[in-house]
């Protein structure tokens, strides 16, 4: 697992600057649906590969997902359970409020 922070050091302003980028809230819409998913296949190859991994970076360092290394490819999943000992209901709210992953196109465009 590549690290982030613990779920106690978890901090509301970071989580939520990082949510607050389409793309990123795509990303996190995504991985809700699923318990993991390849790196690779996130957002169906919308955004080129160095921007899903700066996104990607981003979300990890705020403690929202964490990525795991299984020979050369890389899997991540949210980090629901961390999430919501240190905010309750948050990701839950976010997510009932953020659009469908069907309807991100636009908002997820470089």
């Amino acid at each position: 697992m590549l690290p982030g922070p613990a779920a106690e050091d978890l901090d509301l302003v970071t989580v939520l600057g990082a949510l607050g980028e389409p793309t990123r809230l795509a990303i996190v819409v995504e991985l809700a649906q699923c318990d993991e998913l390849a790196c690779g296949a996130l957002l169906d190859g919308r955004i080129g590969k160095s921007t899903l991994s700066h996104h990607l970076r981003a979300l990890r360092e705020a403690g929202i997902i964490a990525t795991r290394a299984e020979g050369t490819s890389k899997y991540s999943r949210l980090r629901c359970a961390d999430l919501d000992s240190r905010f309750p209901g948050l990701l839950a709210s976010i997510l009932a409020g953020a659009p469908a992953a069907g309807s991100l196109g636009a908002a997820t465009a470089p």
